[in-house]
C-alpha cells in the first residue's frame, strides 16, 4: 500500500455515515466536537462555517467541499452569526428533514451532503496530524476533478437509493476522503507531508518502508532502495518526515501491530513476525516503550472500548 493509503487504514475504525439536508430561510445547526472526522459539501447555494474556538468563518459556495480532519465543533448557518447568537443553534442531531424542508420552499434552498469518517487518534499518522483544523477547497473549473465527481456520485446514491446502495455508500465515502487528501495535497503550501511525498528520495524509501515494512531494513539497504548516499537519505527524510528512516520505521511497525492487535485475534508471535520483529518478547518490549502498555493490555482495552 501507499503511504497515504495506509495513512487512512490505520486510523479509520467502522463505518462511515452521511446526509444530505436541504435547509432555507434563516437556519443554523450546531455540531459537537468528534472523535472522527467530517466534512461537508455545498451541493446547492451557500452557508457559513463558524469552527469551535474563534477561528475565522469559512464561506462555502456553490461545490465547495470542506473537511475537519479533527472532528473540530463547529456551526453551520445560513450567512454571518454574531459571536452571542451561535447559542441559538439547534443541534444537527435534532434536525428533522420535514422541518427543514418546510423553510426551504419558503425560501431560497441550500443543499448540504455532510459526513463522518470515525478515526482512531491514539495511532494517528502523522500525514493526518498535520492537517490543518478546516481544510477549504473552493470549486473551481478544471481543479479536483476526481474530488467532485465522487461528490456527484456520493450525492446520486443518497438520493436514489439504488440496488447495492449498502456497499457503494461507504465505498464512495473512502474514496471522497482520498480524495480531499490528494487535493488538500496539492494545494498546501506549508505542510511537511505534501513536500514528502512530491520529493524522489524520501517517496523511494517511505514507498520501500511501507510496501514491506517487516523487511531486515537498514540504512544502507534504504540509501539503496533511494539510489542516494545514506547521508543524503537520512537529510531529505529527516527534514521532510521528522524523524531518521529507521526511527520511523520503528514507529510504523509498532503502529501496524497496535492495528492487528485491535483487528485480528492473531496470536502475538503473528503480530511480531508481521511487524517486523523477531520475538513476541522483542514486540513486547518496544511496545511498552511506544505506548506505555504491554500488547496484551491494549488488545484487552481496544476491545472492551
Amino acid at each position: 500500500m501507499d503511504v497515504v493509503s495506509d495513512a487512512i487504514a490505520v486510523v479509520r475504525t467502522g463505518r462511515p455515515s452521511s446526509k444530505r439536508l436541504r435547509v432555507g430561510g434563516r437556519w443554523c445547526v450546531r455540531l459537537s466536537p468528534y472523535e472522527g472526522a467530517g466534512f461537508h459539501v455545498a451541493l446547492r447555494g451557500s452557508c457559513v462555517l463558524l469552527p469551535d474556538g474563534g477561528a475565522e468563518p469559512v464561506e462555502l459556495g456553490p461545490g465547495d467541499v470542506v473537511l475537519l480532519p479533527h472532528g473540530a465543533g463547529h456551526v453551520l448557518a445560513d450567512g454571518p452569526v454574531p459571536s452571542g447568537d451561535v447559542r441559538r443553534a439547534v443541534p444537527f442531531e435534532e434536525v428533522r428533514d420535514a422541518d427543514m424542508c418546510a423553510r426551504a420552499a419558503e425560501a431560497p434552498e441550500v443543499e448540504l451532503l455532510c459526513g463522518k469518517y470515525r478515526l482512531d487518534r491514539a495511532r494517528m499518522h502523522p500525514l493526518m496530524a498535520e492537517l490543518p483544523e478546516v481544510v477549504h477547497l473552493r470549486d473551481r473549473a478544471g481543479v479536483h476533478r476526481e474530488l467532485h465527481a465522487a461528490v456527484d456520485l456520493l450525492a446520486r446514491e443518497l438520493t436514489e437509493n439504488r440496488p447495492g446502495g449498502a456497499l457503494a455508500l461507504p465505498g464512495l465515502l473512502d474514496l471522497l476522503l482520498v480524495y480531499m487528501l490528494r487535493a488538500w495535497m496539492t494545494e498546501s503550501r506549508a505542510g511537511a507531508w505534501p513536500a514528502a511525498l512530491t520529493d524522489p528520495v524520501t517517496t523511494a524509501a517511505l514507498r520501500a518502508l511501507h510496501a514491506d515494512p517487516s523487511a531486515p531494513w537498514t540504512n544502507a539497504g534504504l540509501a539503496t532502495e533511494a539510489g542516494v548516499s545514506r547521508a543524503t537519505l537520512a537529510r531529505r527524510f529527516t527534514s521532510l518526515v521528522g524523524r531518521p528512516p529507521m526511527a520511523y520505521l520503528t514507529w510504523w511497525r509498532l503502529t501496524l501491530a497496535a492495528t492487528r492487535l485491535r483487528d485480528t485475534d492473531a496470536p502475538l508471535a503473528t503480530v511480531a513476525r508481521e511487524s517486523g520483529y523477531a520475538s513476541p518478547y522483542a514486540l513486547s518490549h518496544a511496545f511498552s516503550r511506544e505506548f506505555g502498555i504491554t500488547p496484551g493490555r491494549y488488545r484487552d482495552k481496544a476491545r472492551a472500548g
